[in-house]
C-alpha cells in the first residue's frame, strides 16, 4: 500500500504532519479521521522523473471559470448554513485547480488559527484580488456573506465575458496580420533575390529596371544581410525586453496609457471598457456597504489604465476633503456626461449602487458594438494590406517584363521566373 503524507489538526488545535499507509486517498483520510485527527492535506509523495509536476510562468494564478465556480458554491453553501470551514473543506476537494486547492488550504490553516476570512483571502493575492477582500470583508461585517458573494462572481462572470468578447475580436485581425507579416518576409528573402538575378541578368545592356523593381530589389538585399538578421534577432528582442520593463514601472505605464488614449478608435474601447469595469465594481462595493472613499480608490487599482486610474485618485481625494463624486468626476476628461449625472441621482436618491449598474450594463452593450465595429474596420484593411504587397512585388517583378524589347525575351523573363515557382 502506499503512503500519503498528510498535514492535519488535533483536537486541541496543533497541526501535525508526516505520512499514513493506506490503500487510497480516502483511506487515508478515513484513517486520520479515526485518530481524531482533522485532515488538512493528504496528497502522495512527489516523484521524480516524468511524473515531476511542472509549472510553467504565467501558471501561477487561478483561472476566472475556477475562481466564479468557487465563489458561486460558496455563496450558495453559507447561504444554506454550512460553515465557512467545512464550506471551505469540501469546496478544496471538489475543484480541479491545483493551485486554488493549495490556497485553499492555507486559507483553512489561517482560519482555524482564528484569522477572519477577509484576513486569510487577503494573503493570497494570485487568487483574491484587492476588490474581492474588500467585498468579503464588507460582507462579514454587514452579516451578508452569502449575497456578497454571489454578487462578486456575477461580478467576476461579466468581467471576464468582457475581456473574452475583446480577445475574440482580435483574434482574426492578428492572425490576418501575422500571415501578412511571414509572407512579405518570405517573398522578400527566398523569392524576390532570385527574381533580380534572372532580371539582372537578362537585362545587361538594355534599359534599366524601373525604379520600384530596384527599390525591392535593394530592400530585399537589406533583409538579406547580415546586419539586418543580427539586428532582427537579437536587437529586436532587447527593445521588446526594455520596453515591456518600461510599461512595468508607473512612470512607463502611464505614458503607455496616456498613448493608446490619443488613437481615435482604440481611445473610444478603453474608456468605455474601463467605465464598465468602472462602474460595476464601484457599484458591487457600495453594495456591499464599503465606504465611498476606499470604494473608489478600490476600483480605482482595478481599472486597468493609469491615466483613468489618476482621474479616480483625484476624485477620491476631493471626496476626502468633503466634495461630491458627482461633481469631482465632471471635472475628469474620460468621463462622459450621462456617467456623471447618473451618479449625481444616485447621490441624491441613495440608490447609488442600482442606478450605477445600470450604467455598466449600457456601458458593456456599447464596447460590444465599438468592438465589432473596429474588428470590421481592421479585417478589411489587414487584407487590403496583404494585397497590396503581393501586388507590389508582382508590378515590381512583370514590370519589366512589359517593357522587355521583343516578345522573346519577355516569354524568356517570364519562363525564368515560372520555374522558381
Amino acid at each position: 500500500m502506499p503512503d500519503y503524507i498528510y498535514t492535519a489538526r488535533s483536537t486541541n488545535g496543533q497541526i501535525q504532519k508526516g505520512t499514513i499507509n493506506a490503500r487510497t486517498k480516502q483511506g487515508a483520510i478515513e484513517a486520520l479521521r479515526s485518530r481524531q485527527l482533522s485532515p488538512l492535506i493528504v496528497e502522495e509523495p512527489k516523484k521524480g522523473g516524468l511524473n515531476m509536476e511542472i509549472r510553467l510562468p504565467g501558471k501561477h494564478k487561478v483561472k476566472s471559470k475556477d475562481l466564479v465556480m468557487f465563489t458561486r458554491q460558496l455563496s450558495t453553501m453559507v447561504d444554506a448554513g454550512v460553515p465557512i470551514l467545512r464550506s471551505l473543506s469540501l469546496l478544496r476537494d471538489q475543484t480541479e485547480s491545483l493551485i486554488l486547492r493549495e490556497v485553499l488550504t492555507k486559507v483553512i490553516v489561517d482560519i482555524q488559527s482564528g484569522t477572519s476570512l477577509s484576513e486569510a483571502l487577503g494573503k493570497h493575492q494570485q487568487a483574491f484580488s484587492p476588490i474581492y477582500v474588500n467585498m468579503v470583508r464588507a460582507g462579514e461585517a454587514g452579516g451578508i456573506l452569502d449575497k456578497v458573494l454571489n454578487r462578486l462572481a456575477y461580478q467576476q462572470e461579466k468581467d471576464s465575458s468582457l475581456h473574452s468578447k475583446i480577445r475574440g475580436a482580435m483574434i482574426y485581425p492578428m492572425v490576418i496580420f501575422s500571415v501578412t507579416i511571414i509572407a512579405f518576409f518570405i517573398l522578400m528573402t527566398f523569392i524576390v533575390p532570385k527574381i533580380g538575378l534572372i532580371l539582372n541578368e537578362l537585362s545587361q545592356g538594355k534599359e534599366k529596371l524601373p525604379i520600384y523593381t530596384r527599390v525591392l530589389l535593394s530592400l530585399s538585399h537589406i533583409m538579406k544581410s547580415p546586419e539586418f538578421i543580427i539586428g532582427f534577432v537579437v536587437i529586436l528582442p532587447i527593445i521588446i525586453i526594455f520596453f515591456r520593463h518600461y510599461i512595468s514601472t508607473d512612470k512607463g505605464r502611464y505614458v503607455w496609457h496616456s498613448a493608446l488614449l490619443r488613437i481615435p478608435s482604440i481611445r473610444n474601447i478603453i474608456i468605455k471598457t474601463s467605465i464598465a469595469r468602472f462602474s460595476r465594481i464601484f457599484a458591487s462595493l457600495m453594495s456591499a456597504g464599503v465606504s465611498i472613499v476606499e470604494a473608489i480608490e478600490t476600483t480605482a487599482h482595478a481599472i486597468g489604465n493609469a491615466v483613468i486610474e489618476k482621474e479616480l485618485l483625484n476624485c477620491s481625494k476631493a471626496v476626502q476633503s468633503g466634495s461630491s463624486f458627482a461633481t469631482e468626476l465632471a471635472k475628469q476628461p474620460h468621463f462622459p456626461g450621462i456617467v456623471v449625472q447618473m451618479l449625481a441621482v444616485g447621490e441624491e436618491t441613495g440608490k447609488t449602487d442600482e442606478i450605477i449598474l445600470k450604467v455598466a450594463d449600457f456601458y458593456e452593450d456599447e464596447v460590444d458594438v465599438a468592438v465589432a465595429g473596429i474588428s470590421s474596420i481592421i479585417e478589411p484593411v489587414m487584407i487590403i494590406m496583404l494585397g497590396c504587397i503581393v501586388g507590389l512585388i508582382a508590378v515590381s517583378v512583370f514590370g519589366p517584363i512589359t517593357k522587355a524589347e521583343t516578345s522573346a525575351s519577355g516569354v524568356l523573363i517570364l519562363t525564368h521566373i515560372l520555374t522558381l515557382f
